[in-house]
Protein backbone atom coordinates (compact mmCIF):
# COMPACT_ATOMS: atom_id res chain seq x y z
CA UNK A 1 0.00 0.00 0.00
CA UNK A 2 1.01 3.97 -0.62
CA UNK A 3 -0.02 7.03 0.27
CA UNK A 4 0.05 9.28 -2.63
CA UNK A 5 -1.75 12.52 -4.07
CA UNK A 6 -5.44 12.12 -5.02
CA UNK A 7 -6.33 12.79 -8.71
CA UNK A 8 -10.27 13.51 -9.57
CA UNK A 9 -10.77 10.02 -10.75
CA UNK A 10 -9.99 8.56 -7.36
CA UNK A 11 -13.00 10.26 -6.24
CA UNK A 12 -15.47 7.93 -7.02
CA UNK A 13 -13.81 4.81 -5.10
CA UNK A 14 -13.49 7.96 -2.40
CA UNK A 15 -17.36 8.25 -2.41
CA UNK A 16 -18.00 4.70 -2.19
CA UNK A 17 -15.93 3.38 0.69
CA UNK A 18 -18.09 2.69 3.63
CA UNK A 19 -17.90 5.77 6.33
CA UNK A 20 -20.02 4.86 8.98
CA UNK A 21 -18.56 4.19 12.18
CA UNK A 22 -19.37 1.70 15.38
CA UNK A 23 -18.98 3.28 18.48
CA UNK A 24 -19.32 2.40 22.11
CA UNK A 25 -18.76 5.15 24.02
CA UNK A 26 -19.62 8.96 23.31
CA UNK A 27 -18.24 12.25 24.72
CA UNK A 28 -20.82 13.67 27.34
CA UNK A 29 -21.04 17.61 27.61
CA UNK A 30 -22.10 18.86 31.08
CA UNK A 31 -22.29 22.38 31.43
CA UNK A 32 -22.85 24.92 34.71
CA UNK A 33 -23.18 28.35 35.19
CA UNK A 34 -22.22 29.15 38.89
CA UNK A 35 -21.88 33.12 40.08
CA UNK A 36 -21.30 34.36 36.55
CA UNK A 37 -18.67 31.37 35.39
CA UNK A 38 -19.00 29.04 32.90
CA UNK A 39 -17.99 25.63 34.34
CA UNK A 40 -17.68 22.60 31.51
CA UNK A 41 -16.91 19.13 31.99
CA UNK A 42 -16.25 16.41 29.27
CA UNK A 43 -16.04 12.78 30.08
CA UNK A 44 -16.55 9.63 28.25
CA UNK A 45 -19.58 7.81 28.80
CA UNK A 46 -19.61 4.18 27.63
CA UNK A 47 -23.06 3.30 26.14
CA UNK A 48 -25.78 -0.05 26.65
CA UNK A 49 -25.24 -1.15 23.18
CA UNK A 50 -22.50 -0.40 20.13
CA UNK A 51 -24.41 2.03 17.71
CA UNK A 52 -23.70 2.39 14.52
CA UNK A 53 -23.54 6.10 12.98
CA UNK A 54 -23.50 8.01 9.98
CA UNK A 55 -20.70 9.88 9.00
CA UNK A 56 -21.71 13.31 9.72
CA UNK A 57 -20.43 14.80 6.02
CA UNK A 58 -21.75 13.83 2.34
CA UNK A 59 -19.00 11.99 1.12
CA UNK A 60 -20.39 13.11 -2.55
CA UNK A 61 -19.48 16.53 -1.63
CA UNK A 62 -15.94 15.82 -2.55
CA UNK A 63 -16.87 16.06 -5.76
CA UNK A 64 -17.75 20.07 -4.97
CA UNK A 65 -14.61 20.09 -2.74
CA UNK A 66 -12.45 18.78 -5.18
CA UNK A 67 -10.32 22.38 -6.02
CA UNK A 68 -10.77 23.45 -1.76
CA UNK A 69 -8.20 20.78 -0.88
CA UNK A 70 -4.83 21.69 -0.07
CA UNK A 71 -4.08 18.38 0.23
CA UNK A 72 -5.66 15.53 -0.59
CA UNK A 73 -4.35 12.26 -0.14
CA UNK A 74 -5.40 8.42 -0.77
CA UNK A 75 -4.11 5.02 0.54
CA UNK A 76 -3.82 2.55 -2.74
CA UNK A 77 -3.55 -1.10 -2.41
CA UNK A 78 -2.60 -1.90 -6.36
CA UNK A 79 -5.43 0.51 -7.65
CA UNK A 80 -7.54 0.09 -4.46
CA UNK A 81 -8.10 2.53 -2.57
CA UNK A 82 -8.68 1.87 1.09
CA UNK A 83 -8.64 5.16 2.72
CA UNK A 84 -8.27 8.82 2.38
CA UNK A 85 -7.46 12.15 3.53
CA UNK A 86 -8.36 15.92 3.24
CA UNK A 87 -6.62 18.95 4.69
CA UNK A 88 -7.20 22.36 4.26
CA UNK A 89 -3.88 24.78 4.80
CA UNK A 90 -4.14 28.28 6.83
CA UNK A 91 -0.77 29.29 6.27
CA UNK A 92 -0.61 32.59 7.73
CA UNK A 93 -1.72 30.92 11.12
CA UNK A 94 0.03 28.34 10.39
CA UNK A 95 -2.59 25.49 10.47
CA UNK A 96 -3.78 22.95 8.87
CA UNK A 97 -7.05 21.52 9.51
CA UNK A 98 -8.07 17.35 8.75
CA UNK A 99 -11.15 17.10 7.55
CA UNK A 100 -11.52 13.64 6.57
CA UNK A 101 -9.64 10.75 7.64
CA UNK A 102 -11.48 7.97 6.23
CA UNK A 103 -10.72 4.33 6.19
CA UNK A 104 -13.13 1.73 4.70
CA UNK A 105 -14.87 -0.22 7.06
CA UNK A 106 -13.46 -3.76 6.51
CA UNK A 107 -9.89 -1.96 6.52
CA UNK A 108 -9.87 -0.34 9.53
CA UNK A 109 -7.44 -0.86 12.37
CA UNK A 110 -4.27 -2.26 9.66
CA UNK A 111 -2.22 0.98 9.97
CA UNK A 112 -4.23 3.01 6.87
CA UNK A 113 -5.32 5.91 8.89
CA UNK A 114 -1.99 6.15 10.94
CA UNK A 115 -0.11 6.27 7.12
CA UNK A 116 -2.59 8.90 5.83
CA UNK A 117 -2.03 10.58 9.31
CA UNK A 118 1.69 10.40 9.15
CA UNK A 119 1.53 10.79 4.91
CA UNK A 120 -0.40 14.43 5.52
CA UNK A 121 1.86 15.59 8.75
CA UNK A 122 4.67 15.59 6.55
CA UNK A 123 3.04 17.66 3.74
CA UNK A 124 2.24 19.81 6.68
CA UNK A 125 5.16 20.40 7.85
CA UNK A 126 6.96 20.68 4.90
CA UNK A 127 4.64 24.02 4.04
CA UNK A 128 5.81 25.19 6.94
CA UNK A 129 2.29 24.71 8.96
CA UNK A 130 3.19 24.23 12.89
CA UNK A 131 -0.24 23.21 13.88
CA UNK A 132 -2.54 20.64 12.66
CA UNK A 133 -6.42 19.99 13.87
CA UNK A 134 -8.83 17.27 13.22
CA UNK A 135 -12.08 17.65 14.23
CA UNK A 136 -15.00 14.60 14.91
CA UNK A 137 -18.68 13.93 16.20
CA UNK A 138 -18.30 13.67 20.17
CA UNK A 139 -19.85 9.95 19.19
CA UNK A 140 -16.95 9.43 17.11
CA UNK A 141 -14.94 7.61 20.07
CA UNK A 142 -12.92 5.29 17.74
CA UNK A 143 -11.60 8.64 15.69
CA UNK A 144 -11.16 10.35 19.61
CA UNK A 145 -9.02 7.31 20.39
CA UNK A 146 -7.19 7.43 17.38
CA UNK A 147 -6.26 11.15 17.91
CA UNK A 148 -5.32 10.69 21.01
CA UNK A 149 -3.03 7.58 20.32
CA UNK A 150 -1.07 10.06 17.93
CA UNK A 151 -0.46 12.73 20.50
CA UNK A 152 -3.31 14.83 19.35
CA UNK A 153 -4.67 17.04 22.05
CA UNK A 154 -8.76 18.26 23.11
CA UNK A 155 -8.54 21.86 22.40
CA UNK A 156 -12.44 22.77 21.75
CA UNK A 157 -15.66 21.77 20.35
CA UNK A 158 -18.29 23.82 18.79
CA UNK A 159 -22.13 22.69 19.42
CA UNK A 160 -24.50 21.76 16.58
CA UNK A 161 -21.63 22.01 14.38
CA UNK A 162 -23.16 19.66 11.56
CA UNK A 163 -26.09 18.77 10.14
CA UNK A 164 -27.62 17.15 12.19
CA UNK A 165 -27.04 19.60 14.80
CA UNK A 166 -24.35 17.02 16.22
CA UNK A 167 -21.40 18.26 18.65
CA UNK A 168 -18.20 18.56 16.95
CA UNK A 169 -15.13 17.74 18.84
CA UNK A 170 -11.54 19.51 18.23
CA UNK A 171 -7.83 17.81 18.61
CA UNK A 172 -5.16 19.50 18.12
CA UNK A 173 -1.17 18.63 17.54
CA UNK A 174 1.51 21.16 17.23
CA UNK A 175 4.11 19.92 14.51
CA UNK A 176 7.66 19.95 14.80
Amino acid sequence: MIVRKAVPADLKQCTALDHHYTTTHVWQINRREENGAMMLSFRSVRLPRSMSVRYPRDPEQLWAEWGQWDSFLVADDDGYLRGYTGLLAQPAEGRGWIRHLIVGRPHRRAGIGTALLQAVMQWASAHDLRHLTMEMQSKNYPAIRFCQKHGFQFCGFSEAYYRGQDIALFFAQRLV
